[in-house]
């Protein structure tokens, strides 16, 4: 019995069981779709009740991204609810939401262009026709190939320029100048269509009643510009009007302008006014801005600092000009004896008898003399550099500094001016002064004077100004030997009280000599203090100060040949 049953356990152990492999039943994929975005604003839109639950569904909805293939949805829904909306605030909303919609990459947004234009033909708010007409600069922006689109653009922005507000006149000029034909028509079909003179519908706004609409007239002339349209040269006259306006943005939109057609027609001459004189028109533009440098506005000042110093077709003796307050004898020319008489006899000096009291005296001018620049841009630099604002005084310096690099003669005059900016209160004032120095230090070589006021600057507290005075030294060349002895003296002084100064003197001392080896060769025997005949204490070779001396005579002596016999075997 027990030998059955350990045959039937050991059977039951030893038996493989082979199961039948089922096919396994292939896996359920889950598709997952994300929420409409048409469908989730539709259904916020109805839940409104009041424009201001509208308004905050928007917000909401602006501060989510949206894919490029669900904005055309969205921009239906957004324009169902626009034609439905009697609240001006929210359709300026839906107004600024399809222009933030029609920059969404990978969208057309030509598709719109219809129902934006409908939308605003019919619309009466004033600041939702300016939003729609900044929704139209976008869409014509994002479409830069369809020139069809941007001509009818253009032509929709010329029939509300005669707007009452100055929002909507400012939107349309903005609209003209980023969207304005500069080109030909290529094509037959644009062939057909009329181009609108861009150029002048703009100018027409640079008298408009209102500041912003003429300062927002003059950038959109600039706008063209700047896409490749040459402006036109009768626009000059209507720009140095405006220098004269009282606002200041018009004044600062017209500065860049006149600098402009001064770049563009730098040789065609212009009348001076209340004479008979003409200058070239780029002279003509450089006073009119100088004088601007005295402007009430230190933004214009700014400006009109910068502007000067990127002005290099400018005649030399008006360039001089702008450092004498003084009108020069030859900016002012001298009336014949024929056109002294013809003033005289019109003055009143002299009486026909045919009018009642045409002999009265007129006022006083001198009749000697017709001023080819305006006496308020005499001395235009001096006036920057004197200004109580510190950016101007700063335009003021790196404009000087742009025009000496192309003129050496320039350079000589205004060396004194910016010398003399070396102690002004302001640290920006006085590193970029040292650095403008710098950058003109080859056109230049400094008298005993001036380098005495340079070096005067050594004791500064600021580093970063006393290395910069280290640099400037390095590259700069002086007129005497007693400059090289000064330089010296103040170096040493420099670096007994800044010890930490010690490489940046060396390096001062090191170009210093192989600048001027003629003017250090007189000076040796002082330096080295050696005597012909007598023994001298030797030096401490471990001394700073007695480095930076060895330091100026070796490498002057590089390039001095007859140096050498002066010294004796201890400094050799």
């Amino acid at each position: 019995m027990a030998a059955h049953l350990k045959k039937r356990v050991y059977e039951e152990f030893t038996k493989v069981v082979q199961q039948q492999q089922h096919e396994e039943a292939p896996a359920k994929k889950l598709r997952l779709t994300k929420p409409s975005k048409s469908a989730a604003l539709h259904i916020d839109l109805c839940k409104a009740t009041t424009p201001t639950d509208a308004l905050q569904y928007l917000l909401q909805f602006a501060r989510k991204p949206v894919e490029p293939e669900s904005v055309e949805g969205v921009v239906r829904i957004l324009l169902e609810h626009y034609y439905k909306e009697t609240d001006s605030s929210v359709r300026l909303k839906i107004a600024s939401l399809l222009g933030l919609l029609s920059k969404t990459q990978g969208f057309l947004p030509d598709c719109i262009v219809d129902d934006a234009i409908n939308t605003l033909n019919n619309e009466k708010s004033h600041q939702v026709i300016a939003q729609l007409l900044d929704t139209l600069l976008a869409i014509g922006t994002q479409l830069p190939e369809n020139q069809t689109i941007r001509l009818r653009l253009v032509e929709v922005a010329c029939r509300h320029l005669t707007d009452t507000s100055f929002g909507v006149r400012n939107k349309c000029l903005q609209l003209l100048g980023c969207l304005g034909s500069v080109d030909k028509p290529v094509s037959k079909e644009l062939e057909s269509m009329v181009l609108k003179d861009v150029q002048k519908i703009i100018g027409d706004y640079f008298n408009d009643q209102d500041p912003r609409v003429r300062t927002a007239a003059i950038k959109a002339m600039l706008q063209l510009h700047e896409r490749g349209m040459k402006l036109q040269q009768t626009i000059y006259s209507q720009a140095c009007k405006l220098l004269s306006d009282d606002y200041e943005q018009v004044r600062s939109a017209a500065v860049q302008m006149v600098w402009v057609l001064s770049q563009l027609y730098p040789e065609s001459i212009v009348p001076i006014p209340s004479s008979n004189e003409e200058i070239r028109l780029v002279d003509d533009a450089f006073g009119k801005i100088s004088h601007m440098v005295s402007d009430g506005s230190w933004v214009v000042r700014v400006q009109a600092a910068k502007l000067l110093g990127s002005m290099h077709q400018v005649s030399a003796h008006f360039l001089e000009q702008t450092l004498d307050k003084k009108l020069m004898s030859d900016l002012r020319r001298k009336r014949t004896a024929h056109e002294r008489a013809k003033e005289l006899y019109s003055s009143g000096e002299f009486s026909s008898g045919r009018k009642w009291a045409d002999d009265a005296p007129k006022e006083k001018v001198d009749t000697y003399a017709v001023n080819l620049i305006d006496s308020g841009a005499c001395g235009a630099f001096v006036h920057g550099l004197e200004d109580e604002m510190f950016e101007v005084r700063i335009a003021a310096v790196e404009a000087l500094c742009t025009l000496a690099q192309s003129s050496s003669s320039f350079a000589e005059k205004c060396l004194d001016f910016l010398v003399d900016m070396f102690n002004d209160e302001i640290e920006e004032v006085r590193l970029q002064s040292i650095h403008v120095l710098r950058q003109i230090s080859n056109n230049i070589t400094l008298r005993e004077d001036q380098l005495d006021t340079v070096l005067a600057v050594l004791e500064d507290s600021s580093r970063d100004i006393r290395e910069a005075l280290h640099e400037l030294l390095c590259y700069t060349n002086v007129s005497t030997k007693e400059c090289i002895q000064l330089a010296l003296v103040e170096l040493l002084k420099n670096l007994t009280k800044y010890p930490t100064d010690r490489n940046s003197v060396w390096k001062c001392l090191k170009f210093l000599g192989a600048r001027h080896p003629t003017l250090v060769l007189p000076l040796v025997p002082e330096l080295l203090s050696t005597h012909p005949y007598f023994d001298t204490p030797e030096p401490d070779m471990d001394d700073p100060a007695y480095i930076a001396v060895l330091v100026l005579v070796f490498n002057a002596a590089k390039s001095c040949p007859t140096m050498s016999a002066l010294f004796f075997r201890p400094h050799v």
